[in-house]
């Protein structure tokens, strides 16, 4: 089923803010990346669009106006790229390797004696990135060091 974009941006954003951003999931995952670039995007990107149209124009003149809006328009879609492909990770179904990987912390989690969900059938990155931030959050850094 196709997701509306506005979807899709919501799911990045929420699921930027439910992965852990721990160090040991750097190597891993390509989503700590996305979602450090994401951020400072977010944060800097709208001042520097203004700055590089108001730079563009008031060198080259009022002539410039569609070059300096085409850029402006560049520089503020780079964070809404950095939530679509968040948004669109986080509906993926995890693949086999991850999978297993996923189910085997899972089983350990509820050994340890921690409160989780049922294992669904297709489980997503969502999913994976609720049960990593769980992990990291409720588990003492002996048994996360042990998986990561």
């Amino acid at each position: 089923m196709a997701q509306s974009i506005t979807g899709m941006f919501k799911d990045g954003h929420a699921y930027m803010q439910l992965w852990p951003m721990q160090p040991e999931l750097y190597g891993l995952f390509p989503e700590c990346r996305v979602i450090a670039a994401t951020r400072f995007s977010i944060r800097y990107m709208p001042p520097l669009a203004v700055l590089v149209a108001f730079a563009h124009v008031s060198t080259l003149g009022h002539d410039a106006l569609p070059q300096a809006l085409a850029m402006a328009a560049f520089f503020l879609s780079l964070p809404m790229q950095g939530l679509l492909w968040l948004g669109y990770r986080a509906n993926q179904t995890l693949p086999p390797a991850i999978l297993s990987w996923y189910q085997e912390i899972h089983q350990k989690m509820r050994q340890q004696g921690c409160q989780l969900q049922d294992i669904q059938r297709r489980p997503k990155y969502r999913e994976l990135a609720g049960l990593l931030r769980k992990a990291f959050d409720e588990l003492d850094r002996v048994f996360t060091r042990q998986w990561f």
